[in-house]
C-alpha cells in the first residue's frame, strides 16, 4: 500500500508498481500491470462503438472495475443499476443505455481479463466530465438516476482514508455487499483502488467464507443484515483478527453491535448516508443503549420547516438550502445527532434498497391485485410483508389453484423488477386495507397479523370483514409450544389456548377496554391438530360487551363460545 492516495482520475496514468496486487479474482491475484493492459484493450473496443451510454452490471468486482475504468477512459457515460432483473434492463434501455456485463444468464459475458495490452495511450480523466449514474429506487416509487462525479467520490475517499487509513494499513477488502450500490462501490472498490489496497472480487455470502478467503490482513465491508445474523457458532476468532468491520445500509441494532464487540473485541464502524448524499456520519456503539452519530468533516445540518438539510462537498447539486434528508433527526448539544425514523418509504433488505411504494405499484400492476400495502418486518433476517386485496381474477385463481400457487405467480411477476431477496415473504389476503378514522392504513394491526409469535399463535393467511366482526384464515403451526405436552404422540390444541387466541385477535380488531368477566356457552366439538387450516370468526357487541368466537373448517365447527367483559348490561 502506498502512503498517499492516487486520485482515481489519474489511476491508470500514475500507476502503482506494475507487480502490486490490485484484486483477487477467480482464485488468483491480478496486478496493476494486468489491470492497465485489459483496461486499455477495452478502451480501444469501446471507442469504436457508436453508443454513448452504458448500463454496467457485473457479479464480480474485478471485471466490474475493468469495465468501469474502460468506459471512463473511452469517454462513455456509465449507469450502475442495483440489479440485473429484466424489468430493470427494460427501464435502462428506455433511457438509451446499452447493456454491458452480466445481463444474460444463458450467455456469459467474456471480460477478456487476460487480453494483451493495446497501443492505446491513456490520459488523466477529465474531472468535469467523468461521472457515473447510480440507478436506484426513488421515494416516489420509480427508480431514479443519481449522478456522481468521480472527483467528488475522491473527496469522500480522502475523508475515509484520513479517519481509518492507518487502521486498515495494507489490509485486503472483503465484502458481503455488492459493488452495484454506492456503499459497496466506495468501500470495496474505489477506496481500496485509490489507496493501493487489494480488493477481493467475489462477494462472500457468509462470514465463514469471508474469513477463510485469505491469510493476509483484511477488513470486512458488511451490512446490518449480515452482522445481526452472527451467532455463538460464528468464526469469532478469525473475525477478531480483522483490521476493521464496516456496516452501512441502515442502523445496526444495539444488541447485534454489542454481540460483535463482546465476541470479537471489534467495534463495528457504522456509516450513515444514502445513494444521493454519500456518507454523512459515523458511529461506534458501546454499552450505552443509544449512540449518536458524528458528522464527517465538512458536513453541516440545518433545520427548516420541512425538515433537515445537508450541506456536503460530496453533493453534485443541492441548492443553497442544501439537500433535504428523508430522515427525522434529533440534534444533540455536542453536534452529534440521533436518527428517529424515515420520512419516506425506502427500506433496506439485505443491503438492497427497496421502495415500498414501487413494490405496491408493481403488485397492483399484476392481473390479480386491486390494492396492496407493504411493510418491512424486522427479524433476525428482515423480510417484507404484503397485504393485498385480490380482484375477481385473483379470487378465481385463489379458488382454483390455492394460496401457494397464487403467491408463486405473483412473485414470478415481481421478479421482472426486483431481486428475489426483497420480494415479500409474508402475505395477507383481505377484502380491504384497514384504515384508521384519520384515513391512514392501520399499520400496527397489519404488523401484528403479519408478524405473529409462531410459537404461541397461529399463522394468519388472510382476513375479511363481516357484519359486526371479522373472519380470519389461520393455519395451526406444528411448532406451537402447546403440542408436546398435550399430548405425546397425539397432539391436540388445548381448549384454553383456543379461547386465548379468540381474545388475542378480538383485542387486535376491536376496542375492548373492560376487564374479562365470564365465559358463556363454550363448546368444544371437534379437536384441532397441527397443520389444520381454519376460519376464526370473531364478533364484538359493544352494547353488551360480548366477544363471540367460532373456529371452523370445511368439515364442521370445531369450537365456539362467548366471552363477557365488564359488568353485564
Amino acid at each position: 500500500m502506498s502512503d498517499e492516495l492516487i486520485p482515481l482520475l489519474h489511476h491508470l496514468t500514475e500507476l502503482r508498481p506494475a507487480n502490486s496486487s490490485i484484486a483477487y479474482h477467480a482464485g488468483r491475484y491480478y496486478d496493476a500491470g494486468q489491470f492497465s493492459a485489459v483496461v486499455k484493450s477495452w478502451v480501444t473496443k469501446l471507442q469504436a462503438q457508436p453508443f454513448q451510454r452504458y448500463a454496467l452490471y457485473a457479479e464480480d468486482t474485478y471485471p466490474f472495475a475493468v469495465m468501469l475504468f474502460a468506459l471512463f477512459h473511452a469517454g462513455k457515460e456509465v449507469w450502475i443499476p442495483g440489479n440485473n432483473c429484466p424489468g430493470t434492463a427494460q427501464q435502462l434501455q428506455q433511457q438509451d443505455c446499452q447493456l454491458l456485463g452480466d445481463w444474460d444468464k444463458a450467455r456469459p459475458f467474456d471480460y477478456g481479463l487476460d487480453m494483451a495490452e493495446s497501443s492505446t495511450d491513456l490520459s488523466p480523466l477529465n474531472p468535469a466530465e467523468t461521472r457515473l449514474v447510480i440507478f436506484t429506487s426513488g421515494s416516489t416509487g420509480q427508480p431514479k438516476p443519481i449522478e456522481k462525479r468521480l472527483s467528488q467520490l475522491q473527496i469522500e475517499i480522502a475523508t475515509l482514508e484520513k479517519l481509518w487509513g492507518k487502521r486498515l494499513a495494507g489490509a485486503e477488502a472483503l465484502a458481503t455487499v455488492s459493488h452495484q450500490h454506492l456503499y459497496g462501490l466506495l468501500f470495496r472498490l474505489l477506496w481500496p483502488l485509490s489507496a493501493g489496497r487489494c480488493f477481493h472480487s467475489e462477494i462472500y455470502l457468509n462470514p465463514e467464507m469471508l474469513v477463510n478467503s485469505t491469510q493476509n490482513a483484511a477488513y470486512w465491508v458488511a451490512s446490518p443484515a449480515h452482522l445481526k445474523r452472527l451467532d455463538q457458532d460464528s468464526p469469532w476468532e478469525r473475525i477478531s483478527n480483522l483490521n476493521a468491520i464496516f456496516s452501512s445500509g441502515g442502523p445496526l441494532q444495539h444488541n447485534a453491535a454489542q454481540q460483535v464487540l463482546a465476541c470479537s473485541g471489534q467495534p463495528v464502524i457504522e456509516i450513515y448516508g444514502s445513494s444521493e448524499t454519500g456518507g454523512i456520519a459515523w458511529r461506534q456503539q458501546g454499552d450505552e443503549p443509544v449512540t449518536p452519530w458524528a458528522l464527517f468533516e465538512g458536513m453541516t445540518l440545518t433545520r427548516t420547516d420541512d425538515g433537515w438539510h445537508l450541506h456536503s462537498s460530496y453533493l453534485t447539486k443541492s441548492g443553497s438550502d442544501g439537500f433535504q434528508l428523508a430522515d427525522q433527526i434529533s440534534l444533540q448539544e455536542d453536534g452529534r445527532f440521533l436518527l428517529q425514523g424515515r420520512l419516506d418509504r425506502i427500506v433496506k433488505i439485505e443491503e438492497k434498497r427497496l421502495s415500498l411504494t414501487e413494490l405496491e405499484q408493481r403488485l397492483m400492476d399484476t392481473p390479480w391485485i386491486a390494492d396492496a400495502f407493504t411493510v418491512m418486518i424486522e427479524k433476525s433476517r428482515d423480510v417484507v410483508g404484503a397485504v393485498v386485496v385480490l380482484n375477481q381474477d385473483g379470487l378465481q385463481l385463489l379458488e382454483a389453484k390455492g394460496r401457494n400457487q397464487l403467491i408463486k405467480q405473483i412473485r414470478t411477476a415481481l421478479s421482472q423488477w426486483f431481486d428475489a431477496v426483497v420480494l415479500p415473504r409474508k402475505w395477507l389476503f383481505t377484502d380491504r386495507i384497514p384504515m384508521t378514522t384519520q384515513g391512514k392504513v392501520e399499520k400496527h394491526l397489519l404488523m401484528q397479523l403479519l408478524n405473529t409469535d409462531s410459537r404461541k399463535l397461529p399463522q394468519v393467511h388472510g382476513f375479511e370483514s363481516t357484519p359486526g366482526g371479522v373472519e380470519l384464515d389461520i393455519k395451526v403451526s406444528a411448532e406451537l409450544v402447546y403440542f408436546p405436552d398435550h399430548f405425546a404422540g397425539f397432539p391436540i390444541l388445548p381448549g384454553v389456548v383456543q379461547i386465548a387466541w379468540a381474545e388475542h385477535f378480538g383485542k387486535l380488531f376491536f376496542a375492548i377496554s373492560e376487564p374479562f368477566s365470564q365465559m358463556e356457552t363454550i363448546k368444544f366439538v371437534k379437536i384441532i391438530q397441527p397443520r389444520d387450516e381454519l376460519k376464526l370468526t370473531i364478533k364484538w357487541n359493544a352494547n353488551t360487551c360480548q366477544l363471540s368466537f367460532n373456529f371452523s373448517s370445511e368439515q364442521r365447527v370445531h369450537s365456539s363460545g362467548r366471552m363477557v367483559y365488564g359488568e353485564p348490561r
